[in-house]
């Protein structure tokens, strides 16, 4: 289809990234290929020079990896886009392929567990230092700036307290101080914020979640603003090895073709269960995006074109009322990930950040009662009669 991006992104969804074939296939085939043959030895020196588009090996490029690729792009609206084979290889292909030692990164405190841990232990052994702050709090952000601060990086909605951040002001700080601001996409996806518009230098997804949408898959993809440094990454991705491979990346594809009607049909049901918990006398407070006690509400209204379908919400009780939930819900599958048509539960004090210490805990504003829950495409009802069977044993 030309001019593509043309198009409302419900048409994207469904035709972006598809590649012609001479058997008029109406979706990409699955090229389960390691290698490709040239046509002669000059053809290949060709390849390989770069003098010729083409495929070599699929680590380098496939055709059906391509058309994933191409589609995220055109979805974000974003210049070319890196397939990589989890959403943490996103993000350390985004880092190795932009920083240098000596550099110095500004990271929202609320930010995938991870990716933390990658910037905080790993990052320092070549030389990158990062600080982390509240990327909702200007004031913290400009005060963390050093002279060698390269890029500032915020997760917004954030995991798993769902603060959110300013993204214009963010990128006019990066901006002022000639750093690159990149942005995880994961908790919004496409269909409800567009960083580019709003001053992001790169888009990172864990592709696992919104973009795939079925719990089967684990993938990631850097989306760059920029076309002229797709060679760049291209390089450095190929040379990591974080790769995707060619089935995962036509899974992912697949679920992109549902993508809106999925995002949308789950927000509709967050905003029920949110304004349920939000009148439970066993639940101390809600956070999410779409009401209005949120303390950046004004700011999602603004850059957001919809509150999504993540919730956190904090349970009176504590660590043990958060386990009595977990133990007793139905229909909320306990466990991690989120952006699925499933509605999934967790409670980070017990689960995900048990081998926190109580101190860091609360530093990164993860208390003892706080629940996360991603609400699926069930029925509302069904959902809401779940947690009041649960709650009512609090």
């Amino acid at each position: 289809m030309k001019n593509i991006r043309n198009y409302g992104i419900e048409t994207q969804c469904v035709h972006a990234g598809l590649k012609e074939t001479k058997e008029g296939a109406v979706v990409t085939p699955i090229y389960q290929t390691s290698t490709f043959k040239f046509q002669d030895a000059d053809h290949g020196a060709r390849l390989f020079k770069g003098e010729e588009e083409g495929y070599i090996y699929t680590r380098m490029r496939n055709p059906t990896v391509e058309a994933m690729e191409d589609a995220v792009a055109i979805l974000e609206g974003g210049a070319k886009a890196l397939g990589c084979a989890t959403g943490m290889a996103a993000v350390h292909t985004l880092f190795a392929a932009t920083l240098k030692s000596g550099d110095h990164v500004i990271c929202s405190e609320s930010c995938y567990g991870a990716t933390a841990t990658l910037l905080a232990n790993v990052m320092p052994n070549f030389g990158i230092s990062t600080t982390f702050v509240d990327t909702s709090n200007l004031d913290d952000v400009k005060n963390a700036i050093q002279p060698n601060t390269k890029m500032i990086y915020a997760e917004t909605p954030g995991n798993p307290t769902l603060i959110i951040s300013d993204l214009k002001a963010l990128s006019n700080i990066a901006k002022s101080i000639g750093a690159k601001f990149a942005v995880d996409n994961t908790f919004m996806s496409p269909v409800l914020q567009r960083p580019f518009e709003l001053g992001a230098d790169y888009i990172i997804h864990s592709m696992t979640k919104y973009l795939n949408g079925h719990a089967d898959v684990v993938a990631g993809i850097i989306i760059l603003k920029n076309e002229e440094e797709y060679p760049h990454f291209r390089k450095i991705l190929n040379h990591l090895g974080g790769t995707i491979d060619p089935f995962n990346s036509f899974l992912v594809h697949r679920g992109l073709k549902t993508l809106k009607l999925r995002v949308l049909q789950q927000q509709e049901n967050a905003k029920k269960v949110a304004e349920y918990l939000n009148n439970h006398p066993k639940v101390e407070w809600v956070r999410y995006p779409g009401l209005t006690s949120h303390p950046q509400y004004d700011i999602a209204q603004n850059q957001m074109k919809g509150p999504g379908s993540m919730i956190a919400f904090e349970l009176k009780g504590g660590i043990e009322a958060g386990k009595v939930l977990m133990n007793n819900i139905e229909i909320f599958g306990l466990a991690v990930s989120l952006g699925g048509v499933e509605s999934l539960i967790q409670h980070p004090a017990s689960m995900t950040h048990a081998g926190m210490s109580a101190e860091a805990r609360k530093q990164a504003k993860i208390t003892d009662g706080l629940v996360r829950i991603s609400v699926g495409i069930e029925n509302v009802n069904d959902l809401i009669n779940a947690l009041d069977k649960a709650l009512a044993l609090i």
